[in-house]
């Protein structure tokens, strides 16, 4: 199974987002997109988590580097 990356998360994210915007829609289908949302917003801030920490690690790793010239 493939692993969305963050950028298809947020164009789902967008397409959700205009789903909703629909007047036509039930509350039900409402209710359920804004579950759909919130669950696929958690992964993207996972993602980005997991970015920040490789992000730290390469940094301290070239400190190093740099320490040790």
């Amino acid at each position: 199974m493939k692993t969305e990356t963050f950028e298809e998360k947020l164009d789902y994210s967008k397409a959700l987002l205009e789903k909703l915007m629909n007047p036509e829609i039930t509350l039900e289908e409402s209710v359920k997109l804004y579950e759909e949302g919130l669950k696929n917003i958690k992964e993207a801030q996972k993602l980005i988590e997991e970015a920040k920490t490789k992000i730290t690690v390469i940094e301290q790793a070239n400190q190093n580097i740099e320490n040790n010239l």
